[in-house]
Order: C-alpha cells, then sequence, then structure tokens
C-alpha cells in the first residue's frame, strides 16, 4: 500500500491501513482540511467547489466520501461527474466557485486514486498553498458546519459539452479544415473519460472516420495508462491496419495526449508540445515554457520563430507560474502536456488535438512527414538506487561544482547543458534514488551521456 502527499493534494493505493493506504479516513481528512484551507483564502463570496472524477473502479466511493465531507463543511457542491481533469478546470471559473477538486490518479495504474486540488482560478495550488493544506490535515485543524449550514449538492452534466465549445471557439483552430482533411483519427483512451469527451470533440471537429479502442469509460483499464511506447503497441496497430491519418491517445484524466503517426510509428510525447508550439508561433510570436526534464526542440523552435525560451522546474504549478511571468503563448510538458492560456492555464489534450489537427489539416503533409520537420532529439531516463544514509543532496553539489564549466540550472536538482546536449539529476521525493535524464541527437548518445554521469556518481558515492 502507498499514500503519497505531495503539494497538489495527496495520491495513494486504495485501502490498507489509515495513514499507509488511500482509506476512506484519509479522504475525509485531506478533503477537510482543503475546504479549511479555502475557507480561509477565497476571494468568492459564494462557498462552492466542483468535483469531477475520472473514470477509475474507486471514483464512486472516493466521490461520495468528497462530496459529503464538502457538504458537512458547509459547502455547495457542483457535481461535474466524469470529466476530464481541464473540464474540471474550467468549470471551476464556470461556475464562479472557490475552488475544485479533481478525483483522479492521473496515469497511476488501477489501484490508485487522488486528490487533486485546484484554486478558485481552476488551478492547481502552489507549494505553500499546498504545504497549508498538508499543516491543516496533519493538525486535523478543521471544524464542519451546524445543521442549518450544511451545504447542498447539485449536479451538472453540461461541461463536458461547454469544454468541447471553448476549444472550437479558439482562434487557431480550423473546423472547416479540419472536416476538408477527410482525416480517418484513431483514439485509445484507456477505458476512462476520454473515451467520452475525445470522440465527441472529433465529431464536432467535422472528423467523419473514428476507429475507436479502449472507448468504454469502465475503469478497467486496458493496459497500464500511462501513454509511453510500451503501453500503445495496440493503438500503433490499429493505425497501420485501418489506414488512419493520425492516432491519438490521452491518460485516465485527458490532460497528456501521445500521438501516433500515420503508419503506427510513436511521434514521441515530447513533439506533441513541439509541433503544437510551433504552429502557434507561426501565428502568435511570443515566448514559451517547459519543465527542465522537457526536450531541447522546444527552445529550438522557439528561437527560430523568434521568441525566447524559459525552462521551469518540474511540476505543472511551476510552469504555469513561469509561464505567467514571461508572457509565454504556449507551454506544457514534455510529457504531452499542452499548456494554452488562450483558455486556461491547465494541461489540456482536448486543445492539442484540436491544434494538432489544424496545423494538419493546414500543412498538407503526413504525420511522420510533420515530425521530419522538427529538430531531432531522443530523451533517455534512467535512475541510481542509493542506500538511504548517503547525502543525495551533497551528491548533486558534487556533481553541479565538477560541471561548473558548462551551463548549470540548478532550481530543481541539477541540470548541465552542453552544447550538443544535456543530462538532468533530479531528487526523489519518495526514495532514496536520483532520477537521470538525458537529450541527445541521437538514443545512443543519450544512453552514453547518461552513463557517464552515473560513474561520476559512483565515483562520488
Amino acid at each position: 500500500m502507498a499514500l503519497i502527499k505531495s503539494i497538489s493534494g495527496i495520491r495513494g493505493t486504495i485501502g490498507g491501513p489509515v495513514g499507509e493506504g488511500l482509506t476512506p479516513l484519509d479522504i475525509v481528512k485531506f478533503t477537510a482540511a482543503f475546504a479549511k484551507f479555502i475557507s480561509s483564502t477565497t476571494t468568492k463570496t459564494s462557498r462552492t467547489i466542483v468535483v469531477g472524477r475520472d473514470a477509475r473502479l474507486s471514483g464512486p466511493m472516493v466521490k461520495d466520501l468528497v462530496i459529503g465531507t464538502l457538504v458537512g463543511a458547509g459547502f455547495d457542491v457542483v457535481d461535474i461527474d466524469l470529466a476530464s481533469t481541464p473540464t474540471t478546470e474550467l468549470a471551476v471559473t464556470g461556475e464562479n466557485a472557490c475552488g475544485g477538486l479533481i478525483l483522479t490518479a492521473s496515469h497511476n495504474p488501477i489501484q490508485w486514486n487522488a486528490l487533486k486540488l485546484l484554486n478558485e482560478r481552476g488551478e492547481f495550488l502552489d507549494a505553500a498553498e499546498g504545504a497549508e493544506v498538508l499543516r491543516i490535515a496533519e493538525a486535523e485543524d478543521f471544524d464542519f458546519a451546524g445543521v442549518h449550514e450544511l451545504g447542498h449538492v447539485y449536479t451538472n452534466t453540461t461541461y463536458v459539452r461547454r469544454h468541447i465549445e471553448q476549444v472550437l471557439a479558439m482562434d487557431l483552430v480550423d473546423v472547416e479544415a479540419i472536416r476538408k482533411a477527410d482525416f480517418t483519427v484513431a483514439v485509445d483512451a484507456v477505458n476512462s473519460v476520454g473515451g467520452i469527451i475525445v470522440p465527441e470533440l472529433l465529431r464536432a471537429l467535422g472528423v467523419r472516420n473514428i476507429v475507436t479502442l479502449n472507448c468504454e469509460a469502465t475503469g478497467h483499464f486496458a493496459h497500464t495508462p500511462e501513454p509511453i511506447p510500451e503501453n500503445l503497441t495496440d493503438i500503433a496497430e490499429t493505425v497501420r491496419r485501418s489506414g488512419a491519418d493520425v492516432g491519438f491517445v490521452v491518460d485516465p484524466d485527458v490532460d497528456r495526449l501521445a500521438i501516433i503517426s500515420n503508419g503506427g510509428a510513436f511521434f514521441g510525447e515530447e513533439y506533441t508540445l513541439v509541433a503544437v508550439a510551433d504552429y502557434i508561433l507561426s501565428h502568435t510570436p511570443g515566448n514559451t515554457v517547459s519543465n527542465l526534464s522537457s526536450s531541447r526542440a522546444l527552445r529550438d523552435v522557439t528561437v527560430a520563430r523568434g521568441g525566447k525560451y524559459t525552462a521551469a522546474a518540474v511540476g505543472e504549478v511551476n510552469v504555469t507560474t513561469a509561464m505567467k511571468a514571461c508572457g509565454a503563448v504556449i507551454g506544457g510538458e514534455g510529457n504531452g502536456g499542452i499548456i494554452y492560456p488562450a483558455l486556461h492555464y491547465g494541461r489540456d489534450a482536448m486543445v492539442g488535438i484540436a491544434l494538432f489537427l489544424t496545423l494538419l489539416a493546414k500543412s498538407g503533409k503526413t504525420v511522420s512527414e510533420l515530425r521530419a520537420g522538427y529538430p531531432a532529439y531522443e530523451i533517455y531516463k534512467t535512475k541510481i538506487q542509493l542506500t538511504p544514509e548517503i547525502d543525495v543532496d551533497a551528491i548533486l553539489s558534487a556533481v553541479k561544482e565538477k560541471y561548473a564549466s558548462e551551463k548549470i540550472t540548478d532550481i530543481d536538482g541539477v541540470k548541465i547543458d552542453f552544447p550538443e546536449s544535456w543530462v538532468h539529476l533530479r531528487k526523489s521525493n519518495t526514495e532514496p534514488i536520483i532520477r537521470i535524464y538525458s537529450e541527445a541527437h541521437t538514443m545512443e548518445e543519450a544512453e552514453r551521456l547518461a552513463a557517464s554521469i552515473k560513474d561520476v556518481i559512483a565515483s562520488m558515492i
């Protein structure tokens, strides 16, 4: 059993002893802490919180506990039920609510669930706000409403449609161009809410030929839900067999988008953001942001379009904070997370699908031809297992000193930028390991770079 407390909420495996898994008591405690935090910080006069969930099996149980706790804390609840993370974010502002709770463990397997916490702007809490929620929960510093102050529950299942309408209304989405292109599109929604919202979006965009895979929102995930190549062999084969122009894969809460090229090749999660950003920048010149572990290709296309690229610490809230600071027109994370502030400050696969299909239709190219036109990089990911008594911070400091002649970024671990490659070392928050990400023009070069850094660390230990 596992229970992981972080600045954005709490996630864990369902069941087990209290404090060791995501048990009903843990769910109630953290929901009550969030309610207390929102009560003391919101600028809204209403006492309304939006609750949405993905389709995983524990969702109904978790939702009942969360809604009951919020009502007991004196909040009205707008229950939007099965909805994506970005849909829930938009619903918070649509309802003029004090905040929101998304019940999803994102790409984690079926036994996991989580409470993800949103402020009144429909954005994730920052580090200080998240820490305060954790403090309240630890101290059990919350109270509940009397019988005459209990909240009420309102069901509103219109936000999937509203989300789609808002995506279609974006200036750089060209529905007519997509319709004329007459694409055949394959979709793998891993048996969660993407199976509801993605085909509906495609139909609204004028796509008539849709090949669906795992689009029944049963919560019985057909494969490990993280949209990475080893989990996507079935959709790749579906694209090949059907002759589809493109395949789209989303994670259970639809904030990450992976793309399968015509012919079944993996487009590369990193290049979801690169392609969409290049399209946006071609019409709206400006700055971009991604996290330190994302591909250098975004920097390259940004500079080529006359903009400035900024790297942020890993984590969606860190990326959005940096985007606001530099006025970025597009940003996100290399895991297929598109953040387009023209709609909202949240990773949104629906936005990515609409913009990518517009790019594809207007380019006159195939997906594989588009991919070949972007800077070529490969990312390799590995880790070093350490014993608990080893001082990870001291090791990272020593690595930083050894490579002091290179460009060093230390806002989140240590990233070393070489002329044609980079390596990023981060300390895990949950286990005694150092995560190592390296990027170069070929996978062989990236693996060699990671191996050399491992050797350096081994000599230090």
